[in-house]
């Protein structure tokens, strides 16, 4: 591994230690003022890491022209940190904006229905050593 690889490793380490502290914060405030069986903390910190992803990437390539270390900061490490969905969402709608559509689909319904069913084996197989 080479110094600039390790060293954008903890960028983004360090990214993804305050977005994961910030999933945390957001969803105990949401549980806190919506407590209930909905996961209305979950919800919103997707929602919300979806619109800051589409607004941190176009403001960091388009407007300001960040540099690869800041953008790994902010996109990789505190968006990944806070919700992959995001990263899930952004990658989905380029897809669909280079045209590929039908990639497009399958990483939706793929990722949806696979993850899913992932949940469901790795709970299965957790109750079946235990």
């Amino acid at each position: 591994m080479s110094e600039v690889t390790a060293l954008r490793a903890i960028v983004v380490g360090a990214g993804g230690f305050v977005g994961a502290a910030l999933r945390y914060l957001v969803g105990a405030v949401v549980h806190h003022l919506w407590p209930g069986p909905f996961p209305a903390g979950t919800f919103l910190i997707n929602v919300t890491g979806c619109f800051a992803i589409g607004f941190l990437a176009v403001l960091a390539v388009e407007r300001l022209g960040l540099g690869p270390d800041a953008r790994l900061f902010w996109i990789a490490g505190v968006l990944g940190g806070y919700t992959t969905f995001s990263t899930f969402g952004y990658e989905t709608i380029a897809l669909a904006r280079d045209g590929s559509y039908g990639f497009a689909a399958i990483n939706v319904i793929g990722q949806v229905a696979l993850g899913l069913l992932a949940v469901w084996a790795g709970a299965g197989a957790a109750r079946a050593i235990t």
